[in-house]
């Protein structure tokens, strides 16, 4: 089994940065995706942005040009850099990491982002 500890999260002003970690307790050998979601109390968990094998990225249209995903592969630790942080985003963030076999979750890290 595989577990994933997000952290970075805390209270930002509105136009701020945050960078999230996850870190995975161990290597994870032919993972499909790599990615980042997010839950506010009144929304469905919600996909932020992707990873794939290839380093090709996929990010959500209301995200773009203002996050980015990345992985430092040596440390086993998945990354959401964020800028330009407003309300909206406000929400517990999760990363995932998706394989042929297993979909793994972390317990979630609180971003707050006030006005």
């Amino acid at each position: 089994q595989v577990q994933l500890v997000e952290s970075g999260g805390g209270l930002v002003q509105s136009g701020g940065s945050l960078r999230l970690s996850c870190a995975a307790s161990r290597e994870i050998i032919g993972w499909l995706t790599m990615a980042w979601y997010r839950q506010s109390p009144e929304k469905t968990r919600e996909l932020v942005a992707r990873l794939f094998p290839s380093g090709s990225t996929d990010y959500v249209d209301f995200i773009k040009g203002r996050f980015t995903i990345s992985r430092d592969s040596g440390k086993n630790e998945l990354y959401l850099q964020m800028n330009n942080l407003n309300p909206g985003d406000t929400a517990v963030y999760y990363c995932n990491i998706y394989t042929a076999a297993d979909d793994f979750w972390g317990q979630g890290t609180q971003v707050t982002v006030s006005t």
